[in-house]
Protein backbone atom coordinates (compact mmCIF):
# COMPACT_ATOMS: atom_id res chain seq x y z
CA UNK A 1 0.00 0.00 0.00
CA UNK A 2 2.61 2.15 1.10
CA UNK A 3 4.52 1.37 -2.13
CA UNK A 4 1.69 2.32 -4.33
CA UNK A 5 1.21 5.37 -2.84
CA UNK A 6 4.99 6.86 -3.05
CA UNK A 7 4.76 5.45 -6.95
CA UNK A 8 1.67 7.69 -7.75
CA UNK A 9 2.50 10.25 -6.05
CA UNK A 10 6.19 10.16 -8.08
CA UNK A 11 4.44 9.91 -11.31
CA UNK A 12 2.31 12.72 -10.81
CA UNK A 13 5.71 14.55 -10.42
CA UNK A 14 7.19 13.37 -13.18
CA UNK A 15 10.24 12.34 -12.09
CA UNK A 16 11.95 8.75 -12.63
CA UNK A 17 13.24 6.05 -9.77
CA UNK A 18 16.68 7.22 -10.51
CA UNK A 19 16.17 10.78 -9.74
CA UNK A 20 14.69 10.13 -6.45
CA UNK A 21 16.98 8.36 -5.04
CA UNK A 22 19.47 10.59 -5.85
CA UNK A 23 17.54 12.88 -3.82
CA UNK A 24 16.85 10.80 -0.77
CA UNK A 25 20.23 9.17 -0.93
CA UNK A 26 19.22 5.75 -1.79
CA UNK A 27 19.29 2.97 -4.55
CA UNK A 28 16.91 3.17 -7.51
CA UNK A 29 16.47 -0.28 -7.00
CA UNK A 30 15.91 0.02 -3.30
CA UNK A 31 13.10 2.51 -4.13
CA UNK A 32 11.63 0.05 -6.99
CA UNK A 33 11.42 -2.62 -4.18
CA UNK A 34 9.52 -0.33 -2.15
CA UNK A 35 7.20 0.72 -4.77
CA UNK A 36 6.40 -2.68 -5.19
CA UNK A 37 5.66 -3.52 -1.51
CA UNK A 38 8.64 -6.08 -1.36
CA UNK A 39 10.16 -4.29 1.13
CA UNK A 40 9.15 -1.71 3.55
CA UNK A 41 11.09 1.42 4.36
CA UNK A 42 12.22 2.45 7.66
CA UNK A 43 10.62 5.31 9.03
CA UNK A 44 13.74 7.82 8.21
CA UNK A 45 13.88 7.02 4.66
CA UNK A 46 10.15 7.69 4.37
CA UNK A 47 10.36 10.56 6.09
CA UNK A 48 13.43 11.61 3.45
CA UNK A 49 11.23 10.20 0.71
CA UNK A 50 8.09 12.49 1.82
CA UNK A 51 10.56 15.29 1.79
CA UNK A 52 12.07 15.13 -1.59
CA UNK A 53 8.26 14.69 -3.06
CA UNK A 54 7.08 17.99 -1.01
CA UNK A 55 4.51 15.95 0.87
CA UNK A 56 4.39 15.11 4.74
CA UNK A 57 4.78 11.40 5.74
CA UNK A 58 0.84 10.88 6.51
CA UNK A 59 -0.20 10.85 3.02
CA UNK A 60 1.95 7.52 2.15
CA UNK A 61 1.09 5.81 5.96
CA UNK A 62 -2.77 6.67 5.58
CA UNK A 63 -5.55 4.54 5.17
CA UNK A 64 -7.98 5.96 3.08
CA UNK A 65 -11.72 6.94 3.49
CA UNK A 66 -14.05 9.24 3.15
CA UNK A 67 -14.05 12.22 4.19
CA UNK A 68 -16.31 14.89 5.63
CA UNK A 69 -16.21 17.38 8.90
CA UNK A 70 -17.39 13.96 11.14
CA UNK A 71 -14.85 11.49 12.06
CA UNK A 72 -17.00 8.37 13.16
CA UNK A 73 -14.89 6.22 15.63
CA UNK A 74 -15.70 2.87 13.19
CA UNK A 75 -14.46 5.25 9.90
CA UNK A 76 -11.29 6.71 11.12
CA UNK A 77 -8.26 6.88 8.79
CA UNK A 78 -5.87 4.35 10.08
CA UNK A 79 -1.61 4.65 9.37
CA UNK A 80 -0.05 1.51 8.39
CA UNK A 81 3.43 1.29 9.59
CA UNK A 82 5.69 -1.47 9.35
CA UNK A 83 6.24 -1.48 13.26
CA UNK A 84 3.55 -3.32 14.68
CA UNK A 85 3.84 -2.40 18.25
CA UNK A 86 2.44 1.17 16.88
CA UNK A 87 -0.87 2.31 15.69
CA UNK A 88 -2.18 5.26 14.83
CA UNK A 89 -5.92 6.80 13.85
CA UNK A 90 -6.38 10.09 12.65
CA UNK A 91 -9.38 11.91 14.50
CA UNK A 92 -9.25 15.19 12.11
CA UNK A 93 -10.81 14.56 9.13
CA UNK A 94 -7.68 15.13 7.05
CA UNK A 95 -4.27 16.95 6.44
CA UNK A 96 -6.10 19.49 4.73
CA UNK A 97 -6.13 21.86 7.70
CA UNK A 98 -3.59 23.83 10.39
CA UNK A 99 -4.18 21.09 12.93
CA UNK A 100 -4.17 17.39 13.28
CA UNK A 101 -5.31 15.17 15.91
CA UNK A 102 -4.45 11.62 16.52
CA UNK A 103 -5.00 8.55 18.77
CA UNK A 104 -1.88 6.76 19.45
CA UNK A 105 -1.51 3.30 20.78
CA UNK A 106 1.82 1.68 21.65
CA UNK A 107 2.27 -1.80 22.95
CA UNK A 108 4.36 -2.15 26.04
CA UNK A 109 8.58 -1.37 24.79
CA UNK A 110 6.52 0.06 22.09
CA UNK A 111 8.78 3.50 20.81
CA UNK A 112 9.46 5.34 17.67
CA UNK A 113 11.63 7.68 17.19
CA UNK A 114 10.11 11.72 15.86
CA UNK A 115 9.30 11.49 12.52
CA UNK A 116 8.90 15.39 11.96
CA UNK A 117 11.64 17.77 13.06
CA UNK A 118 10.05 21.18 11.50
CA UNK A 119 10.74 23.78 14.12
CA UNK A 120 7.64 25.92 13.29
CA UNK A 121 5.35 22.62 15.04
CA UNK A 122 4.05 22.77 18.17
CA UNK A 123 2.38 19.33 19.81
CA UNK A 124 0.82 18.72 22.85
CA UNK A 125 0.19 15.23 23.92
CA UNK A 126 -2.33 13.80 26.65
CA UNK A 127 -1.80 10.45 27.86
CA UNK A 128 -5.12 8.43 28.31
CA UNK A 129 -3.62 5.03 29.62
CA UNK A 130 -0.54 3.81 30.59
CA UNK A 131 3.07 5.32 31.03
CA UNK A 132 4.66 8.11 28.35
CA UNK A 133 8.25 7.93 28.29
CA UNK A 134 9.21 10.97 26.07
CA UNK A 135 12.86 11.97 25.20
CA UNK A 136 13.15 16.01 23.99
CA UNK A 137 16.24 17.72 22.85
CA UNK A 138 16.65 18.88 26.62
CA UNK A 139 15.68 16.08 28.79
CA UNK A 140 13.33 13.11 29.29
CA UNK A 141 9.85 12.48 31.11
CA UNK A 142 7.38 9.98 32.56
CA UNK A 143 3.80 11.28 32.00
CA UNK A 144 1.20 8.97 33.47
CA UNK A 145 -2.28 8.78 32.60
CA UNK A 146 -3.94 12.61 32.83
CA UNK A 147 -0.35 13.67 32.46
CA UNK A 148 -0.07 16.23 29.09
CA UNK A 149 3.09 17.58 27.94
CA UNK A 150 3.48 20.42 25.19
CA UNK A 151 6.30 20.99 23.37
CA UNK A 152 8.10 22.40 19.74
CA UNK A 153 8.08 19.43 16.98
CA UNK A 154 11.98 20.26 16.32
CA UNK A 155 12.30 18.88 20.54
CA UNK A 156 10.86 15.47 19.94
CA UNK A 157 13.61 13.14 19.43
CA UNK A 158 11.47 9.84 20.85
CA UNK A 159 8.75 8.02 22.33
CA UNK A 160 8.64 4.97 24.46
CA UNK A 161 5.97 2.96 26.09
CA UNK A 162 7.01 2.23 29.74
CA UNK A 163 5.11 -0.04 31.90
CA UNK A 164 2.91 -3.23 31.36
CA UNK A 165 -0.11 -1.81 29.89
CA UNK A 166 -0.80 -0.67 26.34
CA UNK A 167 0.09 3.62 26.08
CA UNK A 168 -3.13 5.37 24.56
CA UNK A 169 -2.37 9.22 24.10
CA UNK A 170 -4.06 11.72 22.08
CA UNK A 171 -1.98 14.14 20.32
CA UNK A 172 -2.31 17.39 18.40
CA UNK A 173 -0.46 19.41 16.23
CA UNK A 174 -0.16 22.42 14.52
CA UNK A 175 0.54 22.81 11.41
CA UNK A 176 0.18 18.97 11.26
CA UNK A 177 3.63 17.67 12.12
CA UNK A 178 3.64 14.51 9.98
Amino acid sequence: MIGSRIRQRRKQLNISLRELAQQVGVTASFLSQVERDLTSPSLKSLKAIAEAMGVPVFRFLLDESNGGHVVRHDQRKRLSLPNPTLDYELLTPDLEHQMLLFLGRYEPGGSSEAISNRPEVEECIFVLQGRLEIDLAEGSYILEAGDSIYFEGVDLCRITAGGEEELIYLSISTPPAF
